[in-house]
């Protein structure tokens, strides 16, 4: 029987996932009274203390290394008042994590078709999941995105494409990454195109006027006004406020960054060096600097031309995949980056189908995160050169395992496409 008698009532998991928190909250409490290493995130330190000098009339960007919307300090405010209210930030995050997790829930059920029970199983690979609550209860904002990146895909699913728009700008001004959503969103948008839940293929004879007026459908251009008017009432806003700043950190910052600590990516190194006054090379420069570029290709173009007409959920994953995976700057929160799609895509996937496939999957997966952590704790905590050949050697390997697994990924999207008689998209009645 062992654990199927929580997933009979989601009474039980979401308690569950709200006293698995509770227990983080806690336990986090006393590690960083107790304990020289902390639980708390050093950047919910940064986000408190941006919302501090908001409580005082200034800028959050006064606060060095506050890299993000104004919002965020916004929503932690109460952070600023005393006693307990410190934490105020941790507890929402944590909320967020479980909104996400309810709306996975109700995706599950209503585009997936699935039991209640069944749902409640897949929707527990986000809210009894130990990392997901402890990036969240640490202090890192993850949990928020979280709650609109799944409100995004349900409402394109129930094709509530002025919500969808809305959300897709508010993402997108919240962190920058969401914005390789909309190139699926708008792909997989085709009218009443989908018949058997296949998309009709466009008549090659059509002329170039016709394709063009057959692709700018209404549901696409409501999709692009909402959107765009959302992020761009958002960026007015803050700029009238903040000014300057608010571009430079919020966005410019991003396209320089060199953050080279806690960093997986195969940049690494490269990063580290590059970050030393006066070391910068011609070639290692352009290296840098073009980093972006197989990144976006796969994660902005090919991906969604590929895979999103049929299986939406599926592509946003694969997308975010490949986003995280070919970054230059690459931490444990981005995880939660495409562990938030993992409900959607586990039910038909080969790493729950082939048992040997998927535990060699997870294995490789969580062996790469080790052996980079060991190498980095050697580096960053006791001050030991591990650059090469331990450091860079983990971080490729890692690497080599995420291609590996975005690889399964990508094949199960197109096995699904090919698939005849899938459920098509829920419309809105």
């Amino acid at each position: 029987m062992g654990f199927s008698f929580m997933f009979r009532s989601p009474a039980t998991v979401f308690s569950a996932a709200v006293i698995l928190r509770i227990v983080f909250l806690v336990y986090g409490h006393f590690q960083d009274a107790f304990s020289p290493m902390k639980y708390t995130d050093i950047d919910y330190f940064v986000f408190t203390d941006a919302a501090r000098f908001i409580s005082h009339g200034q800028s959050p960007y006064t606060r060095d290394t506050y890299r993000y919307t104004p919002l965020l300090a916004w929503f932690i405010y109460p952070t600023t008042w005393p006693g307990f209210w410190f934490s105020f930030g941790k507890v929402l995050f944590a909320v967020g994590d479980i909104v996400a997790g309810w709306m996975m829930f109700r995706i599950l059920r209503s585009h997936h078709k699935m039991s209640t029970s069944r749902a409640l199983k897949f929707a527990s690979i986000w809210l009894l999941n130990p990392m997901v609550a402890t990036i969240s209860t640490r202090g890192s904002s993850e949990g928020l995105l979280g709650v609109i990146v799944t409100a995004l895909l349900w409402s394109v699913l129930a094709k509530r494409i002025r919500l969808a728009g809305c959300l897709l700008g508010l993402a997108v001004h919240f962190k920058i990454y969401p914005f390789i959503y909309a190139a699926s969103i708008v792909w997989w948008l085709d009218g009443d195109n989908k018949s058997q839940g296949r998309p009709r293929r466009l008549d090659t004879t059509n002329s170039p006027y016709e394709r063009v007026r057959h692709f700018v459908n209404p549901e696409r251009v409501i999709l692009a006004i909402h959107s765009l008017v959302t992020f761009m009432a958002l960026n007015i806003v803050m700029y009238s406020i903040y000014g300057f700043p608010f571009l430079e950190h919020s966005y410019l910052y991003h396209l320089i960054r060199i953050d080279h600590r806690h960093n997986f990516s195969p940049y690494n190194t490269l990063l580290y060096l590059n970050s030393a006054p006066g070391t910068h090379s011609s070639a290692s420069f352009e290296l840098e600097r073009l980093a972006f570029v197989p990144q976006i290709l796969l994660s902005a173009v090919m991906i969604p031309l590929a895979l999103a007409k049929q299986d939406l959920p599926s592509t946003m994953l694969a997308q975010t995949f490949a986003f995280v995976t070919f970054n230059k700057v690459c931490t444990s929160q981005y995880f939660l980056w495409y562990m938030m799609f993992l409900p959607f895509y586990l039910p038909d996937s080969t790493l729950l189908r082939s048992r040997i496939t998927g535990a060699t999957a997870l294995v490789l997966w969580i062996l790469g995160q080790a052996a980079w952590l060991q190498q980095g704790y050697q580096l960053e905590f006791l001050g030991n050169s591990t650059f090469v050949p331990g450091l860079w050697t983990a971080s490729m390997l890692f690497f080599v395992v995420n291609v590996g697994i975005l690889g399964i990924i990508i094949q199960d999207a197109q096995r699904k496409k090919s698939i005849p008689g899938r459920t098509p998209p829920v419309k809105k009645t």
